[in-house]
């Protein structure tokens, strides 16, 4: 009989893809770690992993365990989710790991809603950009992730997720105020392939819709400037310092008497488009505690200016 337990261990080393860092996300030791896959692989008589590099990488058997390990441990949510009905569990906590922005547009008003119409239900955020949420809800950390597509993301078809899409919304383009185009009513990015640009670290999701869009219109930005923060971002721009593509909700409130910002106009490819959406754990979707949140977070979304 295969233990569930050694399952969720085999899922977090698929994920982190090497012993170590799966045992610090799951708060164990590196030996522990070691034992339990050891005893998974007596149990179901395979070599589960090898090693690759300086990590592990699962066998041709443990794929083959992986696909079954997400549908038992998916079952295992919602039978969670079935008892804690049952049991009417309609207090408790529900962390959320959520980037900065969706924080401000739909988190903090679901908040407020869900005290009015589900005061049991206590929130605690964790502060994550958009391609760090869905680690820390994988690895137990956060009950529902607020993330932004990006590319190696986990696709709607991941066996690990429940994905609920939320909202898009475009990039402006922000240019210094004396930028010769910045009269303009819209701005081609094809326009801006020789300028200097400001955006944000790689691995962001934002720096990869940033470099998706240019590459689109036939060229590489040329970073000259990073930061994570929008208001950095935008300050640098004033400064002279470059152009830069942002989030039109990130711009909200920002003083920008510095910059002008203006629309992206159409280059014959996807516009440049941040899409937000809420993930779960498969089968915690239906959670008593965790399906009013998702409520709520569709609920605000759907009030969001239209883009």
């Amino acid at each position: 009989m295969i233990d569930p337990r050694r399952l969720r261990i085999l899922r977090a080393v698929a994920d982190h893809r090497t012993v170590t860092a799966a045992a610090a996300a799951l708060y164990l030791t590196p030996s522990a770690v070691s034992q339990q896959l050891a005893a998974l692989e007596q149990e179901t008589g395979h070599a589960l992993l090898t090693r690759s590099g300086r990590g592990v990488r699962l066998t041709a058997a443990g794929e083959i365990l992986l696909a079954h390990a997400h549908e038992v441990l998916a079952q295992l949510e919602r039978a969670e989710a079935e008892l804690a009905a049952y049991a009417g569990g309609s207090a408790g906590e529900v962390t959320v790991a959520a980037f900065a922005t969706g924080i401000a547009e739909v988190l903090a008003p679901a908040i407020a809603r869900l005290a009015l119409e589900h005061p049991g239900i206590r929130l605690r955020v964790r502060d994550a950009e958009g391609d760090q949420s869905l680690p820390l809800l994988l690895d137990g950390e956060a009950d529902v992730a607020l993330a932004v597509e990006y590319r190696g993301a986990p696709g709607a078809d991941d066996g690990r997720l429940s994905v609920l899409p939320l909202y898009a919304e475009p990039f402006d383009a922000v240019l210094p105020s004396g930028h010769p185009l910045a009269d303009l009513p819209a701005v081609s990015l094809a326009d801006l392939s020789d300028s200097d640009w400001v955006g944000q670290y790689p691995g962001n999701p934002c720096h990869d819709v940033t470099l998706l869009a240019c590459e689109l219109a036939g060229f590489q930005p040329r970073f000259v400037h990073s930061s994570d923060d929008f208001r950095a971002v935008t300050a640098l721009v004033g400064a002279g310092a470059g152009v830069a593509l942002v989030p039109r909700s990130a711009l909200r409130g920002m003083d920008l008497k510095e910059v002008q910002v203006r629309p992206v106009a159409p280059a014959g490819g996807p516009a440049a488009t941040r899409r937000v959406f809420a993930a779960t754990r498969r089968g915690a979707e239906s959670h008593p505690l965790i399906a009013p949140v998702l409520a709520a977070l569709v609920r605000e979304s759907e009030r969001l200016p239209e883009h």
